[in-house]
């Protein structure tokens, strides 16, 4: 059993698909990576593992086992990078995140990221949203060995912040994320971004259409 829920001081952003609509970006980088190296990507597939790490989403596409850990670095980073490249072009901040991140902060609430993405891509999409003077905290897949819907990210989220994580709410849209929200005690926001139903996400214990639902009187009127 998981502590009893305290009041709500922070809120852990998952980047991809909360802080910018990522999806069709990532799919592209994807298709166009695998491609290069003759795998086949399926679309529907890529749907149930988009919000995990890149090494989960290689050994599912590429074959368990089937790539080096050198192997699976490169691909990594060449996929990456065209992601970069991609967002670079056409950044896909989501509409009101900033807003929403300022208000947050203003209220009080103390900030953090919890992304399966690299560090390279957190800082980008950080920097670009111009919302690094908000975050308390910032965890990428880099800094974790289980990618979701193992809670370590959050929990490395909320160590950093220095809180419990029963005084987290996080903000994912993918039903990976939302688990791990849930296994590590934490309250659950499921946006529908794009790629998701409210099927996907009925394990959050709140599901929102827009980052303008969240407000401090809602994070403060959580009911768990």
């Amino acid at each position: 059993m998981h502590p009893t829920p305290m009041p709500i001081q922070a809120v852990i952003f998952d980047m991809d698909g909360v802080l910018i609509d990522s999806y069709r970006a990532h799919w592209q980088s994807w298709l166009d990576t695998a491609k290069s190296e003759g795998v086949h990507c399926d679309p529907a597939e890529f749907s149930k593992v988009f919000g995990r790490t890149s090494r989960e989403i290689i050994a599912h596409f590429w074959g368990e086992g089937r790539c080096s850990a050198a192997e699976i670095a490169a691909i990594d980073a060449r996929k990456e990078a065209a992601f970069r490249r991609l967002i670079n072009v056409d950044f896909p901040a989501m509409p009101g995140a900033i807003d929403l991140l300022r208000t947050l902060h203003q209220s009080g609430f103390r900030l953090a990221v919890g992304s399966s993405g690299p560090p390279e891509n957190v800082d980008f999409v950080v920097d670009r949203l111009g919302a690094r003077p908000l975050f308390d905290a910032l965890v990428t897949g880099f800094d974790v060995v289980r990618g979701k819907p193992d809670p370590q990210v959050f929990l490395l989220a909320a160590e950093r912040l220095n809180l419990s994580p029963t005084c987290c709410a996080v903000v994912e849209d993918a039903p990976a994320g939302v688990a791990a929200a849930n296994t590590a005690g934490m309250f659950s926001i499921g946006l529908l971004s794009t790629g998701r139903t409210p099927s996907d996400l009925r394990a959050a214990r709140a599901v929102i259409r827009s980052l303008s639902e969240i407000t401090p009187k809602m994070l403060q009127n959580a009911s768990w």
